[in-house]
């Protein structure tokens, strides 16, 4: 499939990172690394080079045109700043067609809806244009924000996984949610 996605909200523009995006891709890193550690694995300081951002942009662009995974940055309508990201990623086809969904807001973003207007947009290609039946999003259980976007999203709980992922260098518990496409 392989496809390009460039979608369009109220606040954002929503699209797979060029060559070009690699300092705002650096910028967003660095300024947003306090605040999305807690919730993510731990990086290495390359993560936080120049030379890691066009890296990591050259595999994104090659898991889209394998149809293996979709990250996603979410700008500005001006495209000038990242405002979050998200990633449909492990994407299966044959009689399974989901895919994971990950997610993280800039700490001047949160709290303004940015995520749930980005998802939204998101939920409706991966739903539509992929053709995907099932979005399945995990979260810590001490992290309300996710929980309740979650919900407010329409996915359900279906499960509780102890020491699920390896989260800023701790086991972590996970509560397992899924959201299923509405016509399907």
């Amino acid at each position: 499939m392989g496809v390009s996605p460039r979608l369009h909200t109220e606040r954002t523009c929503i699209r797979l990172a060029g060559e070009a995006d690699a300092p705002a891709l650096l910028r967003h890193r660095v300024a947003n690394r306090a605040h999305l550690s807690p919730w993510e694995p731990l990086r290495e300081e390359a993560f936080y080079t120049l030379e890691h951002c066009l890296q990591s942009i050259a595999e994104v662009r090659e898991h889209a045109r394998l149809d293996r995974g979709y990250p996603l940055l979410v700008f500005d309508r001006e495209e000038t700043e990242i405002l979050a990201t998200f990633t449909l990623a492990n994407v299966v086809r044959g009689a399974f067609q989901a895919c994971h969904l990950g997610y993280g807001v800039a700490a001047r973003a949160q709290g303004q809806g940015i995520m749930h207007e980005a998802l939204q947009a998101g939920l409706a290609w991966a739903f539509g244009e992929l053709g995907l039946h099932r979005v399945m999003a995990n979260h810590m259980p001490r992290n309300e924000r996710s929980a309740r976007l979650l919900a407010r999203l329409g996915f359900e709980r279906e499960g509780y996984a102890k020491r699920y992922l390896q989260i800023a260098g701790v086991w972590e518990d996970h509560v397992l949610t899924a959201r299923i496409r509405p016509d399907g």
